[in-house]
């Protein structure tokens, strides 16, 4: 169960960056053709007001289909109508036609041209694969000649389409931060919540805080005899570089003592096992942490992606694999954990996307400034020849996320 929610989770993440697209599409003006809940092919679809809605068979994310990414060029024409042409050779003239008004990029006549292309269609007999091919060619093409046509938008449209996604993660982050910070996680008390019994999980070694018998809804009110608020716990623990504490806690009204105890070292910090309740924060006060530990995090995720060249920064790319396990982890330990590790995974997901590179949303964002900057299209060549590159690198730290996904399962 905890794998399902994990991976519902993961594919809401990524319904929420194409509704993000598509949102700010309509507002702007640059109506999308499609909006699916999950991916096609679809069970079940509906038309309204020219926006074809439906519900994919995989249940996994969504995606939106916004009219004319890319100024139509010839081999578009070529690529859609050469199965029409092989079948009927005459229909070759009007397909010429249509090429050299893309070529030009007369919209007029292209758009003109497109019109005698499917009147000859109409006077010819084609194979059902030819003729859903041809008519599939004639609908991308009229969208990208059309007025609501992306690559015609101005360059401000543009970028608020595109950032739309990322930004609609980065603020399904936020508003996940808050929550967790109005519920539990606010401000740490001084009673323990959780004692573990392994630093180390697997390792069959038992904590310090069992070892000493610390347990649940102790209140720690000393260190060493010396009075200590809920927010020096934590920092008095890691900073004692495993020298022995002795611990003054009161349970069921009386103060008792226990240790002394060393930490222990464990993922590069001195520990005992122990985990505090957490206090909910008001509203404002939430909202202002949120942004704080966005901006935190996000120094974080951009530090860890300058890291990457390096052999220590690869190994802690993970893929999809390895999400989906840590999410299944902390559904595991409770809806705040949950909830918490899936605002982390919702700002990661916003901010690799915002990589200049393409296909990714950075890289369009890049491509349109370039463009509005020169006031000219950045010809299509040079955006398929990027797009392979952008394609290898976001290929490679998959199956590089993948292959350590796998060692850490394994």
């Amino acid at each position: 169960m905890s794998i399902f929610i994990a991976i519902v989770g993961l594919g809401l993440l990524i319904l929420i960056h194409e509704a993000g697209h598509f949102f700010v599409s309509l507002a702007v003006g640059l109506r999308p053709r499609k909006f699916y809940v999950g991916f096609p092919p679809p069970l079940v679809r509906i038309k309204r007001k020219g926006i074809e809605y439906g519900i994919g068979t995989i249940p996994l994310g969504g995606f939106v289909s916004i009219p004319g990414m890319h100024r139509p060029i010839p081999h578009d024409a070529e690529r859609r109508f050469a199965p029409a042409v092989a079948e009927v050779p005459a229909l070759g003239g009007p397909v010429d036609r249509v090429k050299r008004a893309l070529e030009a990029g007369d919209v007029d006549s292209g758009l003109a041209a497109l019109d005698d292309f499917e009147q000859a269609l109409r006077e010819r007999k084609l194979s059902p694969g030819a003729a859903a091919v041809a008519a599939k060619g004639l609908t991308e093409l009229r969208d990208g000649l059309g007025p609501d046509a992306y690559w015609k938008a101005p360059t401000w449209k543009r970028l608020a389409v595109i950032a739309a996604g990322p930004v609609a993660n980065i603020v399904l982050a936020i508003a996940l931060f808050t929550y967790v910070f109005m519920s539990v996680s606010g401000t740490a008390t001084s009673t323990i919540a959780v004692v573990h019994s392994e630093l180390v999980e697997g390792s069959g070694v038992t904590s310090p805080a069992q070892k000493i018998g610390l347990q649940l809804d102790d209140r720690v009110i000393a260190i060493d005899g010396a009075p200590v608020k809920a927010n020096d716990i934590s920092s008095t623990i890691s900073e004692s570089e495993g020298r022995p504490l002795e611990f003054t806690v009161v349970r069921g009204g009386q103060e008792i003592r226990l240790g002394p105890i060393a930490a222990e070292l464990a993922n590069g910090r001195y520990r005992l096992g122990i985990g505090l309740k957490g206090k909910g924060l008001e509203a404002i006060p939430a909202v202002k942490r949120a942004f704080e530990i966005t901006g935190i995090l996000s120094k974080e995720i951009f530090k860890s992606l300058g890291r990457l060249v390096t052999s220590e920064g690869r190994k802690q790319v993970s893929s999809p694999i390895g999400i989906t396990q840590a999410s299944s982890d902390a559904v595991e330990r409770g809806s705040d954990n949950y909830i918490w590790v899936l605002a982390v995974i919702s700002l990661s997901l916003a901010l690799l996307n915002l990589l200049p590179l393409l296909p990714l949303d950075g890289g369009h964002i890049l491509f349109t400034l370039i463009e509005g900057a020169r006031g000219k299209f950045v010809r299509r060549e040079v955006y398929e020849r990027v797009s392979v590159v952008g394609l290898a690198i976001v290929l490679l730290l998959f199956f590089v996320g993948v292959s350590n996904d796998i060692g850490r399962l394994s």
